[in-house]
């Protein structure tokens, strides 16, 4: 027997649109309008070809967790992060002193942590 999951209110502030998870689709569309396109926030051509460089020869992931480990038991690195949280617009954004690379779910992992605070 499969278990079903309550409905909730759309947490946009003011929406009163009930949901299985999240916001409701004309909340998410609208938060996604509302955010500037990638190239905007500077993840340009320049970003990508200075990221693909780096993750050249820092291929393994270099979050707090993973560095605790031997090379070999890390998770590949496919993304390369800002350590100051303000990615390449900010005043190291092109400074690989500033970066290091880290998969996907630990990036993520820091970046809801940072914009959440979880």
């Amino acid at each position: 027997m499969a278990s079903r999951k309550a409905m909730q209110v759309c947490p946009t502030p003011g929406c009163p649109t009930l949901t299985a998870s999240g916001r409701c689709p004309a909340c998410q569309t609208k938060a996604r309008a509302a955010r500037p396109q990638p190239n905007q926030r500077g993840y340009n051509t320049a970003w990508r070809k200075a990221s693909a460089e780096y993750l050249q020869t820092h291929p393994y992931c270099e979050c707090p967790t993973c560095a605790a480990l031997p090379q070999l038991q890390r998770d590949l690195a496919t993304e390369v992060d800002h350590i100051d949280g303000l990615g390449p617009l900010g005043p190291r954004g092109f400074d690989p002193s500033n970066w290091q690379a880290m998969s996907k779910r630990h990036h993520s992992r820091k970046t809801a942590a940072e914009t959440w605070g979880t």
